[in-house]
């Protein structure tokens, strides 16, 4: 069962989360970013091995705690791996006061309908039980919409909340992240067809046990805000979703209620040649930024 002191915190905390989850397909684009090209690496090993320096450095910093953060999302791998000599999902919830939570999903399948379902996860069973012995909280699974197709949205919410009940089933909380690109023009119509269809399945959720949601930031403000009034969620939180951090931020704060859980918005100017102080400011100067607007007429 999830622990009653995260529950409080994600259900009512003022605050974001980080996602630090970069996976496989998308770290050598993360990494490029930081200012680590790929020819200064060889191998998965050593990426990976330079991924996780760049999340431990973003964990440890002073500018990184729960006065502004309520969750972090974290790649299976970064589960396995320590900070600081303490295993992540311990060290973020004892050290920090966040809590912790796992990506689950590998990947998205070919387009079809206009979204990309998720690849089939093998083994998920196993990774719960490991996620749950390792003290994390909840886990996020994403997938695509690419056009408002409303077969192709009902088959990616019919999936995304099969998988949220085998999440729920070891006691651990989902994060349902079926994503609207937000460069296809027919957005909006999108939004709204995955508005009822998430309503339509939410009351399904057994009694006693929540689910979240994390989505694209809408075309038309507070479109989501029945999903973030429901009782059977426990908060509704929004993807960047290839905008800066600024437009993301000014496009967040139009929205009530609704909460940051930004990637690259979040990691955006810190590269890993600035020096300890360049790199602290920098980070918290976009967290202060993220949490603003997250709590804007919260």
């Amino acid at each position: 069962m999830a622990d009653q002191t995260q529950t409080e915190r994600m259900a009512a905390g003022r605050g974001f989360i980080a996602a630090l989850d970069q996976s496989g397909g998308s770290t050598p684009k993360a990494l490029k970013l930081y200012g680590v090209d790929e020819d200064e690496y060889s191998g998965d090993a050593e990426m990976f091995d330079l991924i996780h320096r760049m999340r431990e450095r973003i964990i440890t910093s002073p500018a990184f705690g729960s006065d502004r953060i309520l969750a972090a999302i974290l790649f299976e791998q970064t589960m396995d791996r320590d900070v600081v000599g303490t295993p992540s999902a311990t060290y973020l919830w004892n050290d920090k006061g966040v809590v912790p939570f796992l990506k689950i999903d590998k990947g998205l399948s070919d387009a079809e309908h206009g979204v990309q379902l998720m690849k089939p996860i093998p083994d998920l069973d196993d990774l719960l039980d490991r996620a749950t012995a390792k003290g994390i909280f909840g886990t996020k699974e994403r997938s695509v919409i690419g056009a408002a197709d409303a077969a192709g949205i009902e088959a990616i919410v019919a999936q995304q909340f099969d998988v949220a009940a085998q999440v729920l089933s070891h006691g651990l909380v989902p994060i349902l992240e079926p994503e609207v690109t937000v460069t296809i023009p027919d957005k909006a119509d999108a939004e709204a067809i995955l508005l009822d269809r998430i309503g339509s399945r939410l009351d399904g959720i057994p009694d006693g046990q929540q689910v979240m949601l994390k989505i694209s930031i809408p075309t038309v403000p507070n479109l989501y805000r029945p999903l973030i009034e429901h009782p059977k969620v426990m908060r509704v939180v929004a993807l960047s979703g290839g905008y800066s951090r600024d437009e993301a931020d000014e496009l967040l704060a139009q929205n009530t209620g609704l909460i940051a859980s930004f990637s690259r918005a979040l990691t955006e100017g810190l590269s890993a040649k600035q020096s300890d102080d360049e790199f602290n400011a920098t980070l918290d100067a976009s967290i202060q930024a993220i949490y603003e607007a997250s709590t804007a007429g919260a």
